[in-house]
């Protein structure tokens, strides 16, 4: 009877330690992963480089496939990847619903999607991967929307294709004339105060996560020191 009753602290405190650690780290990921741009901003005319960084978000599959969708309507001449390691890259070409004139050329087709594929087990849980693509010339329009579909080994596809920044699935966005969303400067006074609402909104989701954020660590760091001084007790 004795030694079952030093063995059930010591299964608690283990169980407890890693309930810490999950919390302290898998609260502030989950509330700030999401498929992203590294530079959104470029400028109109220019042949410009951008990074997909695309996390994976789920805990019992990786992310096999990652599939771009490039707009029709203001199509890119110029569409071309940067190799990944352990990753096949497909340009798909595809009739354009009417001719649009880009610069001095008229084309009829374009790529309109790229598709990278996992060579064997992808992004796996609490990894990221980069993927680099050329584009130009860039549209002289506001911003250009940039929809990722993002598959799991499970089948489950996420698809990050709303253009406002605070959904749960945002699109990455390619500001061009646009300012890139939460880089306004505040009003001025005499501008009224009802005009600064919309970014106190838009960031209302970005405070939510930090304030999830913190208090996942604060639990976590509890449950552990709990943890350690059931462990200590039980050697004692």
């Amino acid at each position: 009877m004795h030694s079952h009753t030093l063995r059930r602290p010591a299964t608690i405190g283990a169980a407890a330690l890693a309930l810490g650690v999950g919390i302290a780290l898998a609260v502030p990921l989950a509330a700030s992963a999401h498929v992203t741009l590294e530079d959104n901003t470029a400028d109109a005319g220019s042949y410009t480089l951008i990074t997909f960084k695309v996390p994976n978000e789920s805990t019992t599959a990786s992310t096999t496939k990652v599939a771009l969708t490039l707009p029709a309507d203001t199509p890119f001449l110029s569409v071309r990847y940067v190799p990944v390691p352990g990753w096949t890259a497909e340009l798909v070409k595809t009739t354009l619903p009417e001719p649009v004139t880009v610069g001095d050329v008229d084309i009829t087709e374009a790529v309109t999607s790229v598709v990278w594929t996992a060579e064997a087990e992808g992004i796996p849980n609490g990894a990221l991967e980069v993927f680099p693509l050329s584009l130009g010339p860039v549209p002289e329009v506001g911003s250009v929307v940039l929809t990722v579909d993002q598959t799991y080994s499970d089948g489950r596809v996420v698809s990050w294709s709303d253009p406002a920044p605070d959904a749960d699935h945002p699109a990455p966005v390619l500001y061009v004339s646009d300012e890139p969303a939460g880089d306004h400067e505040a009003p001025a006074e005499d501008e009224g105060e009802h005009e600064s609402e919309p970014d106190a909104a838009a960031s209302g989701s970005d405070v939510l996560a930090r304030t999830l954020g913190g208090l996942g660590v604060a639990l976590g760091a509890v449950a552990i020191v709990i943890a350690i001084a059931g462990l200590r007790r039980n050697k004692s």
